[in-house]
């Protein structure tokens, strides 16, 4: 099979042998090539395949060195040399790396035998080549495992497959015994006997064996043969073997499931039927399917009659059935078919049925599968039942219930109560023009336009996109009178996968006014609220306003106090003017939470004997810090006062007249005057005293025209040399249009 095309380098003088050799043919699959030099040369030693060297007239010492040199490792050197040469060469140390020696002189025929000689030893060396690469290439490239065991089962070789299945190398593998090569602690014993047996009966054996290794057990199909030694005698043994560990794993997982399969196939409640077309043959049929069928055995339902359907298929529903499986043309195509069978007991059941077409062996097959639907049939009729009666229960309080095809765009009346006019529904009609008419017979002016809208089936189509339902409300004239009412939209997914409308109508009247008169209420307390809370507003502002005046008294005499800590006389004078400016402070504070009588003017009035003129005294005290700070004339005159101990609120007097007095001095420029003149009255009540309050100062004033909105929420201030007409302000002022003018009254001032 091979070709051999080899350089043989004739090296020296040029010879009668060199001649002979030329003339000499080459064997069959061989070429010769030819190179020659006189003197030895590495470059054409290396490319040589065989060297022939003729020494005569040579160095033999370097002439040998230059070829050994120069040569390849596979290379051939013949040296052709006389006897005293012979000797010579004898002593070369590089006589290890020649082929062979031919002597001189040699006649033609002697050198023609010497050369055909080497070309059968070169020959059987190639051939040798050859069987060896087969054999390797053989062995390396098969998927299952090779060895060459000796008697004592030590692997002389392996091959590749076998080395990738114990992850170890040819060299780790090679020389070593089972144990080491398998990952294990020991031989193993069923391997060491099988091997044992081949050798004793010099016969092939083969077993399945499973082995220990490292990663689990392994089973291996193995084939094993004896070696045989020169002398016939057994000197190992060679094994091939298959690893079937995945292969036994499958096989038993496929007996598992085949015998599931079987206790499935015979103890499922879906029926299995397999028959021939002509329905002549049946192949198998479990329990479940005669169960279903009525019968107890294949032969009883044989008995009774089968032409491709069992007797005991309703009379209505055997022809369906027959041309369902005619419709099957082609091996996998299917069917689907509803039939009832009735029992002899006379019991009757509806079944589910598929029928599919196979093809095995050329043959065609029905496998038919059945499935006992009855108890979900009866489940269906009464879940219909309930279903109709939450409809009718869900659907109480809607006067007209109808269903919209939006394909066709039929309307199909499903409930009407007879409150709703009938006209418009009494059969199939377009949603368009009943409700056309419905609109205008009944809607309001107001809501015709809308309603029209939003009964356009591509309004509810788009509004049914984003929402599952949606409600328009809308007004109906009945008998003269507005009724509300409302249309509940709602979406209905159909068995085609297309959209479908359910309409719902019906009066909301009471809901609508009963939210209204609930709105105008909740409108109402909205508005006293925020009533209230303005009310609360203006009196915080107020309040704050008859704080700061007593607070500027207390840090006005507190920085005076420093200011002359030493004089003890003066400290105890300012101390008792914060403690009547902190006096007055507590109460107010303690007031606080007057709010509410003070907005519903019930004021309780804490009446008690008090100095008139310990009033008057404590309310310069109080003022004093202010005055002083913008140096002001301050001045408090009483006239005729008859009745100097009085019954009266004390901390409500101070606030109107301290509200009165601060505002004065908080408009009045620096260097301005306040004062207030305080007058009993004669001609009153006995127990009773009447007492004017007259307060001036040179301010801003206020307009004439002002003075007739004194009271009022809203107002500003501004005043010309007028008695005591102030007005407020949101921000600032003494807004004694709110406090002032309870308290005022209160007082009954």
């Amino acid at each position: 099979m091979y070709e051999c095309h080899f350089h043989l380098y004739l090296a020296g003088n040029s010879c009668r042998m060199f001649e002979v050799i030329k003339e000499i043919p080459s064997l069959d699959h061989f070429t010769h090539l030819f190179l020659e030099s006189d003197e030895p040369e590495e470059i054409l030693a290396s490319k040589a395949d065989v060297i022939v060297a003729n020494l005569s007239d040579m160095d033999i010492k370097k002439a040998t060195q230059i070829l050994v040199s120069g040569k390849n490792k596979e290379t051939q050197i013949i040296l052709l040399a006389d006897k005293e040469q012979m000797k010579v060469l004898m002593e070369e140390p590089t006589l290890t790396d020649i082929y062979d020696i031919w002597l001189n002189p040699m006649t033609d025929e002697e050198i023609r035998f010497r050369f055909k000689r080497w070309q059968k030893i070169f020959k059987m060396q190639k051939d040798f080549w050859q069987t060896s690469h087969f054999l390797e290439a053989a062995i390396n490239n098969t998927p299952n495992l090779i060895w060459y065991k000796d008697k004592n089962g030590i692997h002389e070789k392996v091959n590749d497959s076998f080395c990738r299945t114990v992850n170890k190398t040819k060299q780790q593998v090679e020389g070593r015994g089972h144990a080491y090569i398998w990952d294990v602690e020991q031989e193993d014993p069923a391997c060491i006997e099988s091997e044992l047996e081949v050798m004793n009966k010099k016969q092939t054996c083969v077993s399945e064996e499973t082995i220990k290794t490292g990663a689990g057990m392994r089973t291996l199909m193995t084939y094993k043969s004896p070696l045989y030694n020169l002398d016939n005698s057994v000197m190992g043994t060679v094994g091939v073997a298959i690893d079937v560990t995945q292969e036994r794993a499958y096989e038993k997982e496929l007996i598992q499931k085949n015998q599931t399969l079987e206790k499935i196939f015979t103890t499922i409640d879906c029926g299995v039927i397999c028959h021939t077309v002509d329905g002549k043959d049946i192949l198998s049929i479990n329990r479940a399917a005669l169960k279903i069928l009525g019968y107890e055995t294949q032969k009883e339902m044989l008995t009774d009659g089968f032409q491709l359907v069992a007797n005991s298929v309703v009379d209505e529903d055997k022809d369906k059935l027959r041309e369902s499986m005619k419709t099957l043309k082609n091996p996998g195509d299917s069917v689907s078919v509803e039939y009832r069978v009735q029992h002899k007991n006379g019991e009757l059941l509806h079944v589910m049925g598929n029928v599919k077409l196979f093809e095995e062996n050329g043959q065609l097959f029905y496998q038919r599968f059945l499935l006992d639907c009855t108890a979900q049939k009866l489940q269906e009729k009464k879940n219909h039942q309930r279903h109709m009666e939450l409809v009718q229960a869900l659907s109480i309080d809607f006067n007209l219930i109808c269903f919209v095809d939006t394909q066709t765009g039929l309307v199909i009346p499903i409930r009407n109560d007879g409150r709703e006019s009938t006209y418009m529904f009494q059969e199939k009609i377009s949603l368009k023009d009943s409700m056309e008419q419905y609109i205008l017979d009944y809607v309001h002016e107001d809501d015709k336009e809308m309603l029209s809208n939003a009964i356009s089936i591509d309004t509810m189509k788009k509004e049914l996109s984003r929402n599952k339902l949606y409600y328009v409300n809308y007004r109906k004239h009945i008998g003269g009178e507005i009724i509300y009412f409302q249309m509940k939209v709602v979406r209905v997914q159909m068995g085609d996968g297309g959209l479908g409308i359910v309409l719902g109508f019906r009066s909301v009247d009471q809901e609508t006014r009963r939210e209204m008169e609930q709105r105008d209420l909740l409108e109402n307390a909205l508005s006293q609220a925020n009533k209230a809370n303005r009310a609360k507003s203006i009196f915080l502002s107020n309040m704050s306003h008859d704080i700061r005046t007593p607070m500027n008294a207390i840090v006005g005499f507190t920085n005076l106090a420093i200011a002359r800590i030493d004089s003890k006389e003066q400290v105890a004078e300012y101390l008792k003017k914060i403690m009547t400016s902190g006096s007055h402070l507590l109460s107010l504070i303690n007031d606080v939470l007057d709010m509410s009588r003070i907005e519903s003017g019930k004021i309780h009035l804490e009446e008690e004997p008090c100095s008139l003129s310990d009033i008057l005294y404590g309310l310069r005290n109080i003022l004093q810090a202010d005055v002083h700070a913008k140096q002001l004339t301050f001045h408090i005159d009483a006239e005729n006062i008859v009745h100097e101990y009085i019954y009266c609120d004390k901390l409500r007097l101070n606030q109107v007249l301290l509200n009165l007095l601060g505002n004065s001095v908080k408009y009045t420029e620096s260097g301005g005057s306040v004062s207030m003149r305080v007058t009993e009255k004669s001609g009153v009540q006995a127990d009773y005293g009447y007492y004017e309050f007259y307060i001036k100062d040179n301010g801003i004033g206020m307009s004439q025209e002002f003075v007739e909105h004194i009271f009022e929420r809203k107002c500003g201030r501004a005043r010309k040399d007028i008695h005591y007409i102030y007005t407020c302000t949101r921000e600032r002022g003494i807004e004694i249009a709110y406090t002032g003018e309870a308290l005022t009254q209160v007082l009954r001032g």
